[in-house]
């Protein structure tokens, strides 16, 4: 009889999660129950399966509107129903169509209408009318016998109680943006859309019994035939799993020729172990695709990265997803993949922004549109802007809502109702888990399924333009649908870039795989050392270049370790501390028992790796590796405090026992695994950003110009782009402003030249910067100013943006006489159709007084329109530099209280262990150096940071293990010119 409920997977209108929804329902004894969100199928199956854990039957079905009109409600009657339906619901949504009146015919299906909406007389055989109890006076009259079997109840539930009705009408009006006070009813619910007893539901009916009868064998007719976690990814690349079995072997093969030699018997046994593992699992076809889209993606000559846990596998790394030597590392398979998984591994593939569409696209061409779709993801409501939103609804000002969010609710007594309704409405929805609010995209999930994706739920399109499920990740694996990651990435995007700058000014080609070569390099191994990492991969932050300089890092290894502890968890747990007094002190490492030694003497007796956990498990307590998938899930989080944890607990010192070890070192080495395995990083996640690094920093060392202006175009990484520009004049070339004959969009370089892009002029338009490039590869250069207004007649303002920042210097005019000239041209253009005259006109020639010329006039324009000036902004101060000390001076006062000058780089903020603000600055002195500083609370209290600039800074010199900070003391933010009459 409940054919019509909601959870709050009806965006902005339902209030009930799936859980609640079935608890109730069975609290209720109610055994059928059919969920029809709006226009969404995102939770169906987590509905299915706590129906099916309840003993509910569980019914699938969609309710159709039209914004706040109710069309019909669709009802899946088996399988086939459930894809028509799904199919339909995806072809609305993806044209952005209203649904028609009258629901098509879909085979499998029900189409159920209010009462009211239909004649009965038009009914057709899928067609039923749904009563509400409260549309039984509109029966008086009307022969329902007649029509019995095409009636049926149709009471909706939607929220669980009356305050939960409230809230919904607060949804209704977020979701149409006006006040509460302007909603309609048509566009809400009724209070009494909850549920009802199934025996009052039956008193209700008790004079139309047959209604009751019929609603009851609808529902029976309809069931949810799929099994659940059942492997529903494609189970084939090529024609059947014995050819990709065959295909894959090859593969292998082939890949260990290249990347070990013809003869190499740890290879081969690693390789056959593996394949044997992989068909068992009869997980083939997900290398297979995998190595598939990396095959494209070298055609294509796109730079990319396999990283994760994948790299634990040898296949992996032959068949080049990987470039993760997991022999080199001592990686076991086991990580990645065990005969006890059920689920296929994980590939994370990085490719460059650029890049990442073109790969789901081909992704989709080749496995077809109807077996592909982005995985989804919700997006929910957030605590802050739950609050903002309801305040919005409620008509508070802006200026009292930021007041709450910064200060909490300060609500008197017999005051302010509204901020109490408020208060009440989001606790309620804090209560109720991700809330969901709309829906998103993942990050990188495809999903490429065996039989057509609306066998299992509903498609959008979003802008993106690719067709994406109405499911999350979670949703997608409890149906046995298991992603591809297909990432992207702002590091490959320098590499990609810098590779063809290379390959197109210098006309060389790199094999940027060829990583192991890059390590034994010494000029690479030299800038590691040195920390020349600026706009290299994982290894440019302040904190990432102070541990490498604490562990003299010129080698993989330590940086693969470097890569670990440097996350949050282990730097906060003490361990990155230890691991580096141990790496600098090694003689003083005490390991608690001869295993441990043996087990993780690389990393001085300190876990470091998820992997090292799993190894000592392995070893120490003699538990299977076949268990690292357990293991690892417990690490996570996910068992912790459960049943499951308790059991691999207790199976650890059961077996330690067994082994005699003595217990006060097991309870150690336990305590150990316990603290450290919720924060901990797999080893071939760490080996793959170690990689990266690698390949970043090779292409630094040996192209640094075309690296940099690499990383500038693709907007920067862990800096703003001023630093990178900084860096890029290190290199030697020649940094010219945007210039209309010379510039690109991006910035460009051409031998020892570089032009800054036409992208960062603030204020410029992209379409006429698009037609200034796009006039200039037709017709030519630009000869002056005239000629240039003419051929693209630009508006007064945007010509003035081009003159200031210098685009006509190589007119020979200053860019006051060239304002002055373009005011007269700029009223005499119109825009219109290009047409080349066949004779260029002279230049207007204009008899200008002579006019005052400030050297630092060019700079101030480029701070104005480019965020920064291109010279060094130390050039530009007028301010007495001669008595700060610089960064290279400071080893010889450690200890001392000094005062330095330094350009704001960036700023990290951070609470000491009492939860009071400190910060770590990065500052500039004048010769380029880094200025790394430390402001605790008090400091930091008394001399708070401002905007970017340049600051004195006076503070302690300090060195741990050689790297030199500045414990401030004072600070003092000081301008440009003290003299602020200056223009």
């Amino acid at each position: 009889m409940y054919l019509n409920c909601k959870t709050f997977f009806s965006l902005r209108y339902g209030t009930m999660p799936a859980e609640m929804l079935v608890q109730k329902a069975a609290q209720l004894g109610i055994t059928t129950l059919a969920l029809t969100n709006i226009n969404i199928t995102s939770d169906a199956w987590q509905f299915v399966e706590l129906c099916r854990k309840h003993l509910i039957k569980p019914v699938l079905g969609v309710e159709c509107r039209n914004q706040s009109d109710l069309k019909y409600l669709l009802l899946a009657r088996n399988q086939e129903g459930w894809y028509h339906i799904n199919r339909f619901l995806s072809d609305q949504l993806r044209r952005d169509q209203p649904f028609p009146d009258r629901a098509p015919a879909l085979p499998g299906t029900w189409a159920i209408y209010a009462w009211g909406a239909v004649p009965p007389a038009s009914l057709q055989a899928h067609e039923l009318l749904g009563v509400k109890p409260r549309d039984l006076n509109k029966l008086f009259r009307v022969d329902t016998v007649s029509i019995r079997h095409q009636l049926v109840i149709m009471h909706p539930v939607t929220f669980q109680d009356k305050e939960h009705f409230e809230l919904h009408r607060v949804l209704r009006a977020i979701d149409q943006n006006i006040l509460i006070s302007r909603l309609e009813p048509h566009t809400t619910g009724t209070v009494h859309d909850q549920f009802i007893h199934p025996a009052k539901m039956v008193e209700h009916f008790e004079l139309y019994p047959h209604i009751v009868e019929n609603t009851l064998r609808i529902l029976e007719t309809c069931e949810v035939e799929m099994e659940l976690e059942t492997p529903r990814n494609r189970k084939c690349f090529s024609g059947s799993v014995e050819e990709d079995r065959q295909l894959l072997r090859q593969l292998a093969y082939e890949g260990m020729e290249y990347r070990y030699g013809k003869d190499n018997p740890e290879a081969a046994r690693r390789i056959e172990k593996e394949l044997a593992i992989v068909a068992q699992l009869e997980f083939e076809a997900y290398f297979l695709i995998t190595w598939d889209i990396i095959r494209y993606a070298r055609e294509r000559q796109f730079f990319y990265v396999g990283r994760g846990s994948g790299a634990n596998s040898i296949i992996a790394y032959c068949l080049r997803i990987t470039d993760v030597d997991p022999i080199e590392l001592n990686l076991f398979f086991e990580r990645f993949l065990n005969p006890y998984r059920t689920t296929p591994p994980d590939f994370d593939i990085d490719f460059s922004w650029r890049d990442r569409d073109a790969i789901i696209r081909y992704v989709f061409d080749k496995y077809g549109d109807s077996h592909t779709a982005l995985l989804g993801t919700v997006t929910t409501f957030q605590t802050n802007a739950i609050i903002r939103e309801m305040g919005k609804v409620y008509g508070l000002p802006k200026k009292e809502i930021d007041r709450i969010l910064e200060n909490g609710f300060n609500i008197q007594l017999n005051e302010d109702d509204i901020q109490r309704k408020i208060q009440r409405f989001s606790k309620l929805m804090d209560q109720e888990k991700s809330f969901p609010n709309h829906l998103s995209i993942h990050a990188g999930g495809i999903l490429i399924s065996d039989a057509p994706i609306h066998q299992y739920c509903t498609t959008h399109l979003p802008p993106k333009g690719f067709s994406t499920a109405q499911l999350d990740m979670w949703q997608a694996e409890r149906i046995g649908l298991y992603k591809f990651d297909i990432l992207s990435q702002r590091g490959l995007g320098h590499i990609r870039d810098t590779i063809d700058i290379i390959r197109k000014n210098k006309q060389t080609d790199i094999d940027i795989h060829d990583v192991k070569s890059f390590m034994v390099d010494e000029k690479v191994r030299e800038n590691l050392k040195k920390v020349n990492t600026i706009g290299c991969f994982y290894i440019e932050s302040p904190a990432m270049r102070q541990l490498l300089q604490k562990l003299e890092c010129d080698n993989y290894h330590t940086l693969v370790a470097a890569s670990s502890i440097i996350r949050p968890g282990v730097a906060q747990s003490g361990m990155m501390k230890q691991y580096i007094h141990s790496y600098r002190n090694p003689a003083s490492v005490v390991y608690l028992h001869p295993i441990i030694r043996e087990l993780l003497g690389d990393t001085f007796g300190i876990m470091v790796y998820q992997e090292d956990v799993i190894r000592v498990a392995h070893e120490y307590a003699n538990m299977e590796l076949a268990d690292a998938d357990s293991l690892r899930r417990a690490m996570a989080g996910k068992y912790r405090g459960t049943k499951d944890f308790e059991k691999i607990q207790e199976r650890f010192f059961t077996n330690c026992a067994q082994l005699g070890r003595p217990h006060e070192v097991s309870a150690e080495v336990w305590r150990q695994i316990a603290s450290f395995a919720h924060f901990s990083f797999s080893k071939a996640h760490s080996a793959s950003f170690a990689v990266e690094s690698y390949q970043s920093l090779y292409l630094k060392t040996y192209f640094p110009a075309e690296f940099m202006v690499a990383v500038i175009n693709n907007f920067g990484g862990f800096y703003n782009r001023e630093l990178y520009f900084r860096e890029l004049k290190k290199t030697g070339v020649t940094i010219h402003p945007p210039c209309i004959n010379n510039s690109d969009y991006p910035t460009n370089i051409k031998e020892q030249d570089v032009y800054v892009g036409l992208i960062h002029v603030e204020g410029l338009e992209q379409a006429l910067a698009e037609r200034i490039l796009e006039e200039r590869r037709q017709c030519g250069p630009y000869l002056h100013l005239d000629d240039f207004c003419s051929r693209i007649a630009p508006g007064a303002e945007q010509l003035e943006l081009l003159i200031r920042i210098g685009c006509f210097h190589f007119t020979g005019q200053t860019k006051k006489q060239l304002l002055w000239k373009s005011s007269l041209l700029t009223r005499q253009s119109t825009a219109g159709v290009h047409n080349l005259p066949l004779f260029s006109a002279a230049p207007v020639n204009c008899q200008l007084p002579e006019l005052a010329y400030h050297q630092h006039e060019d700079a101030f324009d480029e701070i104005d329109l480019l965020g920064f000036p291109l010279a060094s902004p130390f050039e530009v101060l007028a301010h007495d530099q001669s008595a700060y000390i610089p960064a290279r001076e400071f080893p010889q006062h450690l200890h001392q209280v000094i005062t330095t000058l330094g350009y704001l780089v960036t700023t990290k903020a951070m609470r000491t262990a009492k939860g009071e603000p400190m910060c770590f600055g990065t500052f500039l002195d004048r010769e380029g150096r880094f200025i790394d500083t430390i402001h605790f609370p008090d400091s930091l209290r008394q001399y708070p940071f401002q905007k970017n600039g340049f600051y004195i800074l006076q503070g302690k010199v300090m060195s741990e293990y050689n790297v030199i900070t500045l414990e401030i003391s004072q600070m003092k933010k000081i301008g440009y010119f003290e003299d602020k009459q200056f223009r």
